[in-house]
């Protein structure tokens, strides 16, 4: 850029400095591994088989509570065309929105496309545990939500929703949107061609508006818009709480889980008020429980080890000092007499 203004400087109309396109990736800490899904639904929800139906439940759930959000508000929503830019196919509709000085979401795009899901699979072998399941992170087509805003503060702005657990969500937002309204609510005038500024009557006041976009402001806003939008697990009963904790932008839930402080096992806090999984949490290096995950059968603390694989919802336990077998390690209860007369 200092080449360009050292060689081409005399041409220059004005310089400034400003985030342009930002892509925000958004998603839940604690409900992306498939331990922690048995946990959510057994423990926080009294669930004790999560089969596929179950897992289905939460997606069509969504889809119904899309539904009736657009057709309460009188928002249309449309399945996406295929080689159309979604930016372009629904401009007109931003423009009635500015012509009307209104904000909020004023269209939804249906589109099928790649993103994070869990498969629930029955045991190949019989266990004791009549409603134990294997659970699997994969990559599956289904239908993600385009909600496209017009926020008071960012300008347009859309979110992407995926609705299959864990309801991660895509945000997109323009820099030059920010620089726009705060321009017009201080009544500079400026020139601006799409995505970029040719010309304003005060060059300082441009720059100082692009400087005062912050991580703050951006989380205050995409935390209200996700609290409106994005996928829930009860409905709101209250008024959406202050921003969690954390550096990524959060759905919001009706259970609070964060690890313990000694990493040994979940403390739940359970109630009608809605609130945050706190992005700051991370998963235990150890446990002395296996009934927070996949099995139902407590360890006895001291005397037995857990070994949990983190990409599928299995837990076997050998005693203290001794590695199991590689058939109890993919197996609950463990199959071989050395393992299973410990448990």
């Amino acid at each position: 850029m200092e080449t360009i203004a050292k060689l081409f400087g005399s041409l220059l109309a004005l310089v400034y400095h400003c985030f342009d396109r930002i892509v925000i990736l958004g998603h839940l800490p604690l409900l992306t591994r498939p331990e922690n899904i048995v946990h959510f639904f057994r423990d926080v929800n009294q669930i004790k088989t999560i089969s596929k139906e179950i897992l289905r439940q939460r997606t069509n759930d969504y889809h119904r509570w899309v539904e009736a959000f657009a057709k309460k508000r009188k928002i249309p929503m449309e399945w996406a065309q295929k080689g159309v830019r979604k930016e372009d196919y629904v401009r007109p509709y931003l423009r009635r929105m500015q012509r009307r000085q209104q904000f909020g979401v004023y269209f939804i795009l249906k589109s099928m496309e790649l993103g994070p899901s869990f498969r629930s699979a029955v045991p190949r072998f019989p266990v004791e545990d009549p409603h134990y399941r294997i659970l699997a992170r994969q990559r599956s087509r289904y239908t993600h939500y385009y909600f496209y805003i017009r926020d008071e503060v960012l300008g347009p702005i859309a979110l992407c929703v995926g609705s299959f657990l864990p309801f991660s969500i895509t945000y997109y937002l323009n820099g030059h949107s920010f620089i726009q309204h705060q321009l017009e609510r201080t009544g500079v005038a400026f020139r601006k061609d799409d995505n970029a500024f040719l010309w304003a009557a005060d060059p300082q006041a441009l720059q100082a508006a692009a400087d005062r976009l912050s991580p703050r402001i951006i989380r205050r806003q995409l935390d209200h818009w996700t609290w409106v939008v994005g996928g829930r697990n009860s409905p709101p009963k209250t008024a959406p709480p202050s921003t969690s904790v954390g550096t990524t932008p959060c759905n919001k839930w009706s259970t609070v889980a964060t690890w313990s402080s000694d990493g040994t096992s979940p403390s739940i806090n359970s109630s009608s008020a809605p609130a945050t999984w706190d992005c700051s949490a991370s998963r235990p290096t150890s446990s002395r429980k296996c009934s927070a995950f996949a099995s139902t059968r407590e360890c006895v603390a001291n005397s037995l080890r857990c070994w949990k694989r983190w990409n599928t919802a299995i837990t076997c336990c050998a005693p203290a000092g001794k590695t199991p077998c590689c058939a109890c390690t993919r197996n609950f209860p463990p199959s071989c007499a050395r393992c299973s007369a410990t448990t």
